[in-house]
């Protein structure tokens, strides 16, 4: 690699570290919009992907896990980001690899049933371990789960596409 790419690929780590760490930061004490903002700090490892490859994604998203475990003095609110939001670009890259739509899909929905399902497993253990919901209530907030991840999905691949197209060189 060439020492202006290496610069380059450096620089743009940096940038996107402290855009990743300023979202996270920023979704740790704005209340009714942290999925969202979550969802925009996923698109920084699919940029990162993108622009170097998948080892680059890995890394940016331990980097910047570990940056934001020692930065945000929420922890609870960065657990979002390792458990979902921060792995999803690169499980996504290697999901869309196979070509079958289908198999993505199921493979996707999969990924975000285990990946949410801990998180709340853990979240209740620790936070909440009396509370408990209406069987009802479980049913529709899978299938409500359900039906927004594939709404964010969609949404990511039009972001990424759009990236790809307005800014990528690669």
């Amino acid at each position: 690699m060439q020492q202006s790419m290496k610069t380059r690929t450096a620089a743009l780590g940096g940038i996107l570290l402290a855009l990743s760490v300023a979202t996270l930061f920023f979704a740790s004490f704005v209340p009714g919009v942290e999925l969202t903002i979550y969802a925009v700090s996923s698109v920084y490892t699919a940029i990162m992907i993108i622009e170097t490859n998948s080892k680059g994604g890995g890394i940016f998203y331990i980097a910047s896990g570990i940056l934001a475990l020692l930065l945000i003095p929420n922890k609870a609110a960065v657990l979002p980001y390792l458990f979902f939001f921060g792995i999803y670009g690169i499980v996504k890259y290697y999901i869309e690899k196979i070509g079958k739509l289908p198999v993505e899909i199921c493979l996707k929905l999969l990924f975000f049933n285990i990946s949410i399902g801990s998180g709340i497993l853990l979240f209740k253990t620790v936070f909440l371990d009396n509370f408990r919901l209406p069987d009802y209530a479980n049913v529709l907030l899978i299938l409500g789960g359900q039906l927004l991840f594939l709404l964010y999905d969609h949404i990511f691949t039009l972001l990424v596409s759009y990236y790809k197209r307005r800014f990528s060189e690669r």
